[in-house]
């Protein structure tokens, strides 16, 4: 049973306000989506990593890996119009049906060693298993008028990925019409009757999308 991850690195990142996609942008003095497949491989060097590209920045990406010497091993594959196409690209690619299948935003590059660990073991034992955290701050929703009202947070979590699956089950899953209320994975995977399983995930796996998460993860970093 052979471990694999999809790495998403297909987006545009406009909430950077940068040039450059946000995956491509340094962090302590590497882009950040080499920090993420570092990680990937530093957990397990013979998983077989699938990273999913623009098909705009393939040629950046593969000068950029010459210039800094990144050997990592990886495939490239292209992404999609939409994440769901993106993610279903990836997984089309894999033959090993006996596979375990982590999915990962390329702009995570803090996941834990412990997380992924927990991810992939949970998937084998239960089929799919996906990273939350707790939430500190309180909530509260907000309707269409404006007005709002507090939601007790004990019984919501921040989702991570992460997200871990067996194979046959994202196939199938991949299989559906997409739809705009699949936001990760785990709702693709949910909406065609798998359960999903929470384990816990760590607090510095943040999503670097704005510069603020970009000078939160360098303080990170620097620890």
């Amino acid at each position: 049973m052979k471990d694999y991850a999809i790495i998403v690195a297909a987006g545009s990142g406009s909430r950077m306000k940068t040039a450059l996609p946000k995956q491509f942008i340094e962090l302590a003095g590497k882009p950040v989506l080499v920090h993420t497949l570092e990680k990937f491989h530093l957990f397990n060097p013979h998983a077989e990593l699938l990273l999913v590209l623009n098909a705009e920045y393939v040629n950046f990406w593969e000068d950029l890996c010459r210039t800094i010497g990144f050997t990592v091993p990886h495939k490239i594959v292209a992404g999609g119009k939409e994440r769901f196409f993106s993610v279903k690209n990836a997984i089309d690619t894999i033959e090993d049906e006996t596979a375990i299948v982590a999915i990962h935003d390329a702009v995570r590059p803090l996941v834990s060693l412990k997380t992924l660990e927990t991810v992939y073991h949970t998937a084998r034992e239960k089929s799919a298993a996906v990273p939350v955290v707790s939430i500190h701050d309180s909530i509260r929703k907000v309707n269409e008028l404006g007005q709002s009202q507090s939601i007790d947070r004990q019984h919501l979590r921040m989702v991570q990925t992460p997200q871990c699956f067996e194979l046959n089950i994202l196939r199938k899953a991949y299989e559906q019409t997409y739809h705009p209320s699949f936001t990760d994975d785990a709702t693709v995977v949910e909406s065609s009757g798998v359960s999903i399983h929470l384990v816990e995930g760590n607090w510095s796996n943040i999503k670097i999308t704005t510069p603020e998460d970009l000078r939160m993860a360098e303080s990170m970093l620097s620890y």
